[in-house]
């Protein structure tokens, strides 16, 4: 069967059939199994079958990438039942797909035999990504079932950090030599079943493996074949080494429309190749946890996963809003007397740190966003913090000063018009310091600048926001 990849819209037609057939399932079996019969166990063994059948004739005609959304979206039964269901040799390069906390189901359900099979499908990049999910017995069985170059290929893409060129690139790839004529490139490439995935250059190497430049398959197929190699090979393209960050590499694919890239060590030697899917789902991940990071989460979350494991994955984060609200409520309780002489405090103080909250989130997020871009480093703490302060003096003055009017004309008291501009305003300032604080804080700290930011600018915004306001009621109103 072929394995198309699908559009979202279809994707989510295959899920919702998959759903359909295992709601089914469950209610022609609960049928059957209330029914007083002889013949019971056989008839609920038939439909179980056909049901089951019907199934994995529907997963074996679509992707794994779509198998994997389908299994990400299911409950942990019915999960292990649509598993159950996958071609055995079909396992590795889903387990490839699928999210780490979704995969770690998956891989409880399996054997060793099951885990060692699956990861004997996969290539030695794809197995490096796998390997830190799986048992140390089977990574061992599956290292010694591998030949000398493979087991180079994956000690070396297990050697580099996960956010290198080293631990992306593709050990697949299509060289040539310079001194060949395009007729014998053409005549080599035939031989292939298929070219790599991605292959829209072919490598140039010398009889050492030293990368000599790369020849474009338009160029291969427009030119005459009698032309040799060197004579309209590009030498002049981007080359990476694996120790460059994935980062930088994938702004570079951005910047020059890459669809592959050669990856060389110190001596030039040809190592592989990093390819723009590669890139893609780098940049896809960093995306999602940064997102996760924002909220607090440690990392991605299976949505069906048992209640442990969630509170363990959000706890930290919650027992730090803990203690921010506590403080919160501290502030707030400190002015209680204030608050009971003037019950217009307690409605108009939500205002003033909820504005502050969503400005300080404003900055947060424009700086983290240029910290990831790579277009901020810690020396521009001096500037960004006048421009912020500037741009919430004015949001501060023209904002505040149209809710001081509003407060003045709902409560007639032109003092707490003038108070609320006051804490508007100097609330949007802290919340601007705070914004740019604590992701260069956190740069400074070799952490990730986004971690938790959303919290820590909400906690210092509605506390502060809280402070300020009532203690100028205080101080003028009362």
């Amino acid at each position: 069967m072929s394995e198309t990849p699908h559009h979202s819209d279809d994707v989510q037609v295959h899920l919702k059939e998959v759903q359909h057939l295992l709601a089914r399932q469950k209610l022609v079996e609960g049928l059957v199994h209330r029914q007083d019969s002889p013949k019971h166990e056989l008839v609920e063994t038939i439909v179980h079958k056909q049901h089951l059948a019907e199934l994995a004739e529907r997963l074996e005609k679509l992707h794994p990438a779509d198998i994997a959304y389908i299994l990400e979206a299911l409950p942990l039964d019915e999960r292990v039942i649509v598993w159950d269901l996958v071609k055995a040799e079909r396992d590795g390069e889903i387990l490839i797909e699928v999210s780490d906390a979704v995969r770690e189901s998956l891989i409880e359900t399996m054997d060793q035999a099951e885990l060692v099979a699956a990861a004997e499908q996969l290539d030695a990049d794809e197995l490096a990504d796998l390997a830190p999910d799986l048992p140390s017995q089977v990574m061992e069985d599956v290292y010694l079932g591998m030949d000398a170059e493979e087991r180079e290929q994956l000690r070396a893409a297990m050697s580099y950090p996960e956010d290198s060129v080293g631990a992306l690139m593709d050990f697949e790839m299509v060289t040539v030599r310079e001194d060949v004529t395009l007729e014998v490139v053409l005549r080599y490439l035939r031989l292939f079943d298929e070219l790599p995935d991605h292959t829209d250059q072919l490598m140039v190497v010398d009889r050492k493996d030293r990368l000599r430049g790369v020849l474009p398959i338009g160029r291969l197929l427009i030119n005459d074949p009698e032309v040799e190699v060197g004579k309209i090979m590009l030498t002049e393209h981007l080359t990476l080494e694996p120790g460059d960050g994935a980062d930088d590499a994938a702004k570079a694919f951005e910047r020059y429309d890459l669809v592959s890239a050669p990856v060389v060590d110190t001596h030039y030697r040809l190592m592989g190749r990093l390819t723009v899917a590669a890139v893609l789902d780098f940049v896809r991940e960093q995306s999602e946890a940064e997102l996760l990071s924002q909220a607090g989460l440690k990392e991605e979350e299976d949505i069906f996963a048992p209640v442990f494991d969630s509170i363990k994955n959000r706890w930290r984060w919650l027992a730090t809003n803990l203690v921010t609200a506590f403080i919160a409520s501290r502030v707030i309780g400190a002015f209680e007397g204030s608050i009971s002489k003037l019950v217009a405090l307690a409605a108009l103080m939500p205002i003033v740190a909820g504005i502050g909250g969503n400005s300080g989130n404003q900055t947060i997020t424009m700086i983290v966003r240029a910290i990831a871009m790579g277009q901020v480093s810690e020396e521009h703490g001096r500037r960004l913090f006048r421009k912020e302060i500037g741009v919430s003096l004015f949001n501060g003055l023209v904002w505040g000063g149209l809710l001081g009017l509003i407060a003045w004309a709902l409560y007639g008291d032109w003092r707490l018009g003038v108070v609320m501009t006051a804490a508007m305003t100097l609330n949007l300032l802290l919340a601007a310091c705070m914004g740019v604080a604590i992701p260069l804080t956190m740069l400074r700290l070799g952490k990730d600048p986004a971690l938790g930011s959303s919290v820590l600018i909400t906690a210092c915004t509605d506390s502060g926001g809280f402070f300020i306001f009532l203690g100028l009621a205080t101080f003028f109103l009362l």
